[in-house]
């Protein structure tokens, strides 16, 4: 299981940004992890993904970089479309939809590049956007969504034909959206791969599969091996895991526990929240300061149950008491899919890219605190969910992070 991070922790946007950024983050981040290869899940947005796919020359000033910095590209982050880092992002994120020419035309460019920076006999993986935010979305929409996903795989297919290389395409359900769980991804995905589907439209398991970001899955309270069992039980595979850890606050009623997760609350992201009830069912609010009651017309979650909040903590990182993090759901999710058919060939990307929205207290000073923090996530991923995970790894030669 191929190991790497990903830069959409970053704020560079061009190539020039991009190349920099490997120099002054990814490579000391290899050095600082210990390792002889580290592999960069890249974000490419929109603007340099089509200037790459275009330029044989851009591509090989990229490529230089990546060796000179000994880095490898094996999966890309294709859910940004662009301004990742702007002041305020929120559901900006989930433009242009996958209704939208726009977003099928980014993806294609994003596996063109792909196909020709992937190592030798090494497949690739991009993840994507759950379709679109939940609304507005009509029938008409996810008619067009359909059609994309069905080009989409005719042009994975000619891609391999044409390349010898294997990029497949990562769908990655997240709360709020129109595919807000692994349930809806594979509801979606399973009805469009199926041989009563209309070929015309068909959709290839193939090239098409899921995206478990294990943050997203813990604040949706799925149980990690059932979610694995239906994503395999439905003819499909789990082509990507995001190593990603959610906020937790089980007491809600205990002293300072509202002022704790309070201090999460920034303007820059979404953060969905999630409450179990006593009777098992999940409550929804769509940014942490509405679950908080930010206002008198919005009282927010009632705050009866624990919380789950879309919020990436460091995986390494044990935030104070009463809060902690869900990285046993990562565990235990990551196992499920190590054992699940096609498992050792899904790409594990530590995905944490809130450093920058961090409370203050955590906030990495600097980019020398970044680059140790993220080589300490990426040590504690090897550790834990790839070597401890089996007894029998006597090396993790082979195994780039």
């Amino acid at each position: 299981m191929l190991l790497s991070y990903c830069t959409n922790v970053h704020p560079s946007e061009d190539l020039d940004g991009v190349i920099d950024q490997l120099a002054s983050y990814s490579g000391p981040v290899r050095e600082a992890a210990g390792l002889d290869t580290l592999g960069v899940g890249l974000w490419l947005p929109a603007e340099l993904a089509h200037r790459l796919d275009a330029s044989a020359e851009d591509r090989e000033r990229l490529r230089a970089a990546l060796a000179e910095h000994r880095l490898q590209v094996h999966t890309l982050n294709a859910f940004p479309y662009g301004g990742f880092h702007r002041e305020v992002v929120k559901l900006a994120v989930y433009s242009p939809t996958w209704a939208e020419r726009a977003r099928l035309d980014y993806v294609l460019a994003c596996a063109r590049v792909l196909a020709d920076l992937l190592p030798d006999g090494a497949s690739g993986s991009i993840s994507t956007l759950p379709l679109a935010w939940r609304a507005p979305w009509t029938r008409a929409d996810d008619d067009e969504a359909t059609k994309a996903f069905a080009t989409l795989s005719a042009e994975l297919r000619e891609l391999e034909r044409r390349t010898g290389k294997t990029v497949r395409i990562a769908v990655e359900p997240e709360p709020g959206c129109v595919l807000d769980t692994v349930e809806d991804v594979v509801a979606w995905l399973a009805a469009r791969t199926s041989s009563e589907w209309p070929e015309d439209r068909r959709i290839d398991p193939e090239y098409v599969g899921v995206c478990l970001d294990t943050c997203h899955l813990a604040v949706s309270f799925a149980d990690p091996a059932g979610a694995v069992r239906r994503i395999t039980d439905a003819g499909l595979r789990v082509v990507k895991v995001q190593a990603s850890a959610a906020l937790e606050v089980a007491d809600l009623s205990e002293p300072g526990a509202r002022d704790a997760v309070g201090r999460f609350v920034e303007k820059r992201y979404l953060h969905q929240v999630r409450e179990l009830t006593a009777a098992g069912d999940v409550l929804a609010s769509d940014d942490l300061p509405v679950a908080l009651g930010d206002t008198e017309r919005r009282p927010g979650l009632p705050g009866e149950g624990p919380w789950r909040v879309h919020f990436h903590v460091p995986l390494h990182h044990e935030p104070a008491p009463p809060l902690t993090a869900t990285t046993q759901v990562l565990r235990d999710a990551v196992a499920a899919v190590r054992a699940a058919p096609h498992g050792s060939e899904a790409h594990l990307d530590v995905e944490t890219y809130t450093w920058s929205v961090l409370p203050p207290d955590v906030l990495p000073e600097g980019a020398d605190e970044l680059v140790t923090g993220i080589a300490a996530e990426l040590r504690w991923a090897r550790e834990n969910l790839l070597v401890r995970a089996d007894a029998t790894a006597t090396s993790t030669e082979g195994t780039y992070a």
